[in-house]
């Protein structure tokens, strides 16, 4: 059973669709519905949501965002775009983001249960097994390879670009294009792999070894390489490296935060190699430089970046950006480390202490304001107090929430705009998660 978000700001819309899947006689559980992104948030932090349906154009956070943020939380999450307008620019990058579909209004609603049918279909797709690929039944990975000689002229470049020319052109010093080196905006990640188990090396096959670094190169290219533009390939045993690239006019795309869109991959990366082969993986991601020079550059930041996960094992996707390298001569002590993590988390409570009643907050939000990205905020922020970001949120609000009710006469939604909320009715329901009683049981 599914359980479906819906999300319009229209409610005769949310409605609408909501009564069309539940007549459907799909496989649906709980059908929920929101009428702005933050409201949708909230669903997907303390719900289980597989699809979320969604309209484009919403007040402050559009689909596009929405979609985005609730995959940094749940990457295993689903969506189906809906906008008014056949808009090039909001497709293209749905897609980019992992959208299985973007229908046009008015809806045909045919067409939207067909959609929805085949994204639910896919989600079912079985996986083959293990041992179905180790006893040598490779079909599901029959893909298009790097030829040698090109993985090996990519692998110089993580090395080393010095040797292109300047300025960069696109087929300077030996014509990159053929390698599919185009830019001009680059990042690179790297998964370091570890075998089930954590196995070493030694203890496989040597040819298992290869089968299962292929199955996990198989996955990237299976999740990257149709909305993005990306060159995928070995450079170590057990490890992968990814450059992504973006032209002028891709890179000049507002909308989404790129950063952002990296750490969702890596995340999605992650989740997706835990999930299909078992085996873990850290994710080392660089930041975005102009210019295939700074290659090796990028090819050292996510090697950089990876060196963290020896103080934060039970955290998968490292930034390199969220580390303040600057601050130290050399390699930081853990003392320096603790220092540097106490002050982030305390600098957010402070933060979200003095705007938790501000409609609209996000993590994202939070993290800007503490310069690191909102995966890496919300994992230090579990770490160090032992509740994730949006329960604290969400308990200052409830705290206060519940003092207005039992000391003032303020109606509900009087209360529910002055803790953060635009509608009372989410509020109501966030409520009665939080203490167990209705705003008005309470009150009673």
């Amino acid at each position: 059973m599914y359980n479906i978000l819906v999300v319009d700001d229209e409610p005769l819309i949310c409605k609408g669709l909501a009564g069309l899947l539940t007549s459907s006689g799909l496989g649906i559980g709980q059908i929920m519905t929101a009428y702005n992104g933050h409201e949708a948030l909230d669903y997907v932090r303390m719900e289980d949501v597989d699809l979320i349906v969604t309209d484009i154009q919403m007040g402050e956070m559009n689909g596009i965002e929405l979609m985005h943020q609730a995959k940094m939380i749940k990457p295993w999450v689903q969506a189906i775009i809906i906008s008014a307008h056949e808009t090039f620019q909001y497709a293209q990058m749905a897609i980019r983001l992992g959208a299985k579909d973007y229908l046009i209004k008015p809806l045909n609603g045919d067409q939207f249960l067909d959609s929805v049918r085949n994204t639910l279909l896919k989600m079912d797709k079985p996986v083959p097994r293990m041992d179905e690929w180790l006893s040598g039944d490779r079909e599901h990975f029959q893909m298009e390879e790097l030829h040698p000689e090109n993985v090996e002229r990519l692998k110089r470049l993580l090395a080393d670009s010095s040797e292109l020319a300047e300025p960069y052109e696109g087929d300077d010093s030996g014509d990159m294009r053929p390698l599919g080196v185009a830019g001009p905006y680059f990042s690179v990640l790297k998964l370091k792999l570890a075998l089930p188990g954590g196995e070493a090396p030694s203890s496989y096959r040597e040819r298992d070894v290869r089968l299962l670094q292929y199955a996990a190169l198989n996955i990237v290219k299976e999740l990257l390489h149709r909305e993005w533009n990306a060159l995928s390939f070995y450079t170590d045993e057990l490890e992968i490296a990814i450059i992504i690239q973006w032209s002028e006019a891709e890179y000049a795309e507002s909308g989404v935060n790129k950063i952002n869109q990296l750490e969702m991959i890596g995340r999605t990366l992650h989740h997706h190699v835990h999930k299909y082969l078992r085996m873990e993986c850290i994710v080392g991601i660089s930041q975005i430089l102009k210019g295939p020079r700074f290659l090796r550059e990028l090819g050292d930041q996510a090697d950089k970046a990876i060196l963290w996960s020896g103080e934060h094992r039970d955290y998968h996707v490292f930034y390199y950006g969220d580390f303040n390298w600057h601050n130290y001569a050399e390699d930081p002590s853990r003392e320096e480390l603790n220092t540097q993590t106490n002050r982030i988390v305390d600098s957010a409570k402070v933060y979200i202490e003095q705007n938790y009643r501000q409609k609209g907050l996000t993590i994202h939000e939070v993290a800007k304001k503490n310069h690191v990205s909102p995966n890496y905020l919300s994992y230090l922020f579990k770490k160090n107090t032992g509740h994730n970001l949006w329960e604290y949120v969400i308990q200052l609000r409830m705290e206060e929430s519940k003092s207005l009710i039992l000391n003032t006469d303020l109606r509900r939604y009087e209360i529910a705009e002055r803790v953060g909320y635009e509608s009372p009715e989410h509020f109501s329901k966030i409520f009665k998660k939080y203490f167990g009683v209705s705003p008005s049981e309470l009150k009673k």
